[in-house]
């Protein structure tokens, strides 16, 4: 089994914060996302980077993986788990049940050494994708059960691998972080199989409650003069108005775009959080146009003074 180095694969330094992370994790998924991506292994690529940004997020698991890293490994090492399992490592490998993936989603296909790195310690796990089994008192087999925010969105069926077999599982729509769905007889010998529902990591969207996040780089014109452009929505592509004079931080609201109420609930809103930016120019005319640009601001400034 081979080490990865997963802060060299979303090209951050061991000591980076979650928001550099987080933004690597963002840049590269946009890049290799395989609906998208023309670029040679992007399918391979954008599961790597999933994979690495994973691992990374969460505090306990990153607290595991970086002390087997400080032992010295590099990519490519040949990794041998100690006595009783990685489980020895950290927080991390001391979780209560483990996590599973829905529908393919982001989090999806992860590698052996994601998977035996972060299996519950004491025992021997599922394979790819399963669940250690982790007795409740009466017997049920919990498991973390991380979503799609489109699944979410939309409410979907979806398969499941778990302890060696494949189930088809409802996801309602606007199920909750914490929520538990309960597959009878599911479970390890004859008990019940609960699922806890989390959200698995998005590249676009952030989540705050019910409101879903995005931020939005738009060009300094478009901000200046006002524009109107398409963004993404978990309900697909809308139009919308750039206001003129907007500057980087401004948010602008999509009422009823973020995740659905349930209960009778009220749905969520999509808050888009601008941010203003100046392209490089690539062309004589091109910086022409920023030199035009800066002489009339200059002159502006001049006459106010």
């Amino acid at each position: 089994m081979q080490f990865k180095d997963y802060y060299e694969i979303l090209g951050v330094e061991p000591n980076a914060g979650d928001a550099e992370i987080k933004t690597a994790y963002r840049r590269l998924a946009r890049k290799y996302h395989p609906d998208v991506s023309k670029e040679a292994g992007a399918e391979e690529t954008f599961k790597s980077v999933n994979e690495a940004y994973e691992a990374l997020r969460d505090p306990e698991k990153r607290k595991a993986y970086d002390q087997l890293r400080a032992r010295g490994y590099r990519t490519g090492d040949e990794v041998q788990p100690p006595p009783g399992g990685f489980g020895g490592y950290g927080a991390g490998g001391g979780a209560d049940f483990d996590e599973i993936f829905a529908g393919g989603g982001a989090g999806g296909g992860f590698s052996d050494f994601f998977e035996e790195l972060f299996r519950r310690r004491g025992g021997a796990g599922f394979g790819s994708g399963g669940v250690h089994p982790g007795a409740a008192p009466r017997g049920d087999t919990r498991a973390r059960l991380a979503v799609p925010l489109e699944t979410v969105y939309q409410g979907d069926n979806v398969r499941v691998p778990v302890l060696g077999r494949t189930f088809d599982v409802r996801i309602p729509k606007g199920i909750r972080p914490g929520q538990v769905i309960r597959l009878a007889g599911k479970g390890q010998h004859g008990g019940d199989l609960l699922l806890e529902i989390e959200y698995a990591a998005h590249p676009d969207f952030d989540v705050d409650g019910r409101n879903i996040i995005l931020s939005l780089p738009i060009a300094a014109w478009d901000a200046a003069l006002g524009a109107t452009v398409s963004v993404a929505t978990l309900g697909g592509r809308v139009e919308l108005k750039i206001p003129a004079g907007s500057e980087s931080g401004r948010k602008l609201r999509l009422r009823g775009r973020g995740l659905p109420g349930s209960g009778g609930a009220t749905a969520g809103d999509q808050l888009i959080e601008l941010e203003v930016e100046a392209p490089p120019p690539r062309t004589a005319e091109q910086t022409a146009a920023y030199e035009a640009l800066r002489q009339a601001f200059d002159r502006v400034e001049a006459g106010e003074r």
